[in-house]
């Protein structure tokens, strides 16, 4: 049984990386800037913050260097930047970036549709990622995408999620990632494999990355705190979705993920801030929230702390 308690869990936004792929409405490099700073003061501990994917497929993201460059040394260890290739490693990290999520999907369908290679390619390269990363002083998460069910290939046996978890090529990592890409996964469902993945793990924290597709996002983030996940991702506002992942919805809201947690760096004050933070990057997005806690905040319960104040 897991005994952490929820305020020990960190909770990492990626609004700005896997939230902005699919969105029609840009947020320019300043805008993204600024609302890392409001993130960081706000107390989220973490963030995504882009992606070394190709601009003509992720152009959203094309600046993400841009970025990491306007961030300092302290903003910069608080932020991840997707990477499939040891390449990728090493330019971002002539950028600046500490902090890698070396992203694979568990099946070979969705990994050459995503990042144009099979598993054991992108496997068999992971160690030269650590080691480029290990040569700035950096740390590398293993993120392993589709580890509940392929959209190409359909349900994922969880012995393979675990293998992958264990392969001796992988220890040079920090963290293991598991998502619900398509946000097809039941509480009970992401509970056992997150239990599962604490021993493969050997001692690298475990992060939950979900996808609301099913209103089960909050529910499946809990149950993997329960079951022993570090640390569970969400984004403002709810936005978000792989481009190679047709019926995917936007990851869990931040806002209610918060809500539901209560990390002990969040009081209502903060709360208001970061709904207002998501409001301010919606409009600018052209976007609306799928956040119930943000609407809530909206509400007309003024008796309730966590209500927006009256201006």
């Amino acid at each position: 049984m897991n005994t952490r308690s929820n305020g020990d869990v960190a909770v990492r936004d990626v609004a700005l990386r896997d939230g902005l792929q699919l969105t029609e409405g840009r947020l320019g490099t300043a805008g993204k800037v600024e609302l890392v700073r409001t993130l960081l003061r706000s107390g989220v501990p973490e963030l995504e913050v882009g992606s070394m994917a190709r601009p003509d497929l992720v152009p959203a993201l094309a600046d993400t260097l841009d970025v990491i460059g306007a961030l300092d040394e302290a903003e910069r260890d608080r932020c991840w930047v997707w990477v499939a290739t040891p390449g990728h490693v090493r330019r971002a990290a002539d950028a600046g970036v500490r902090r890698f999520q070396y992203c694979l999907s568990v099946t070979d369908a969705h990994n050459r549709a995503n990042i144009g290679r099979d598993v054991e390619t992108s496997m068999a390269a992971l160690p030269e990622a650590v080691r480029a990363a290990d040569a700035v002083g950096g740390k590398v998460q293993l993120c392993l995408a589709t580890a509940f069910t392929c959209p190409l290939t359909g349900p994922v046996e969880p012995g393979r999620v675990l293998e992958l978890i264990a392969d001796p090529r992988g220890a040079g990592t920090v963290d293991v990632v598991v998502a619900d890409t398509l946000g097809q996964a039941h509480p009970r469902q992401v509970g056992e494999l997150v239990a599962a993945a604490v021993g493969p793990a050997a001692g690298r924290r475990i992060v939950f990355h979900g996808h609301d597709t099913w209103g089960m996002g909050v529910a499946n983030a809990l149950a993997a705190v329960e079951a022993g996940a570090g640390m569970v991702d969400s984004a403002l506002g709810g936005l978000g979705g792989c481009p190679f992942a047709p019926g995917a919805s936007g990851n869990t809201a931040t806002e209610d993920l918060l809500f539901a947690l209560r990390p002990d760096w969040l009081d209502p004050e903060g709360f208001h801030d970061l709904v207002r933070a998501g409001d301010r990057m919606l409009a600018e997005l052209g976007e609306r929230s799928r956040s119930r806690a943000s609407a809530g905040a909206h509400g007309n319960g003024r008796e309730f702390d966590w209500t927006l104040p009256t201006t």
